[in-house]
């Protein structure tokens, strides 16, 4: 198999089976947001597997199927707004996936380099949620509240429920599968 097509290839079923695995939830949250099935991992896992580059496409791409399976836009005061809401909780949350990689191919142990990557990527998830609370959902937060503490206690359970499902879905797998003989590369050149 050519390596564009086989990237191709593991992409679109990891970008199906990251919207599938988005859909299971474990715990739905009141305000909106859920724990899932450690949707983030299969785009994590390209990562991994490919370069910057391609990962970043991929998850990219997941991010506008993350738009298309579930867009609820608030009242946004402004067109600024509006843009605020797509980059903070689309384009940008979702697009930091494909960095994972980069960070665990600092860390000589696969396993917890896998970890820590998908803690550094989930954790940039959180920060952009955490600024679009600020930013763009912050009239939603009750009165008498700051909003940093509405974003805070809104976004802060969910993003740790994702980062511990992710960060341990990531490192099993990568410790029982070479995914860099997946990707059609020899584990010494990794």
């Amino acid at each position: 198999m050519k390596p564009t097509t086989r990237k191709l290839t593991h992409s679109a079923l990891m970008l199906a089976l990251a919207l599938l695995l988005s859909m299971i939830k474990f715990y739905h949250f009141p305000n909106g947001g859920s724990i899932t099935a450690a949707s983030m991992a299969p785009i994590i896992i390209i990562s991994l597997m490919y370069d910057t580059r391609w990962a970043l496409f991929t998850s990219f791409a997941y991010s506008l199927l993350q738009m298309l399976e579930g867009f609820y836009p608030p009242p946004v005061q402004s067109f600024g707004m509006f843009v605020a809401l797509i980059l903070l909780d689309y384009v940008v949350a979702f697009g930091i996936l494909g960095l994972a990689g980069p960070v665990a191919r600092r860390f000589q142990k696969k396993p917890l380099g896998a970890a820590v990557g998908s803690i550094v990527v989930v954790f940039c998830r959180f920060f952009c949620s955490f600024l679009s609370g600020i930013i763009v959902w912050g009239s939603y937060a009750p009165e008498g509240t700051p909003v940093w503490i509405y974003s805070l206690t809104v976004n802060g359970p969910i993003m740790i429920g994702e980062m511990i499902t992710t960060s341990v879905v990531v490192a099993l797998l990568v410790k029982f599968i070479d995914f860099q003989k997946l990707a059609g590369k020899s584990s010494a050149a990794a």
